[in-house]
């Protein structure tokens, strides 16, 4: 089952046009990536990156701005995983505000890598259960 995080809007998050600055959004995502892994799998990321030495670092994103997101309002981070393969993860994402707006979507492709030399990693089967198992909201 797809995972949702919210967070407030705060105001370093905003420019000039008194919307969310686009890096921030990107900023926003990995935040909820990070919390995603305890909600879907039950290990805090930085766990994984310390102790366990895995990482899942972007290497490819696309993404779409579908409308702002204003000061005051909450963000709803919506994520499922499309795909696990040998060692790569696809994240997708949908962006809300807290009145249904829609404001971002985004299909994120992420590596395991050892975090001493960041050589490549396999997916370990306790996560790659855990991750499949993060399907799609219905409707998406």
């Amino acid at each position: 089952m797809a995972v949702t995080v919210r967070r407030r809007v705060d105001f370093p998050m905003i420019d000039m046009a008194d919307i969310a600055f686009y890096p921030r959004i990107y900023d926003l995502a990995h935040r909820c990536f990070e919390e995603a892994w305890a909600l879907m799998c039950g290990v805090e990321y930085h766990e994984m990156l310390y102790e366990w030495k895995l990482g899942y670092p972007v290497v490819d994103i696309a993404s779409t701005f579908h409308g702002p997101l204003r000061y005051g309002r909450t963000a709803v981070m919506t994520m499922w995983i499309e795909s696990v393969g040998a060692s790569s993860v696809v994240w997708r994402y949908r962006l809300e505000d807290d009145l249904g707006n829609l404001v971002w979507t985004s299909r994120q492709v992420t590596v395991g890598v050892h975090m001493d030399d960041m050589s490549v990693r396999p997916v370990p089967e306790d996560l790659r259960r855990h991750l499949e198992a993060c399907t799609p909201p219905e409707g998406a």
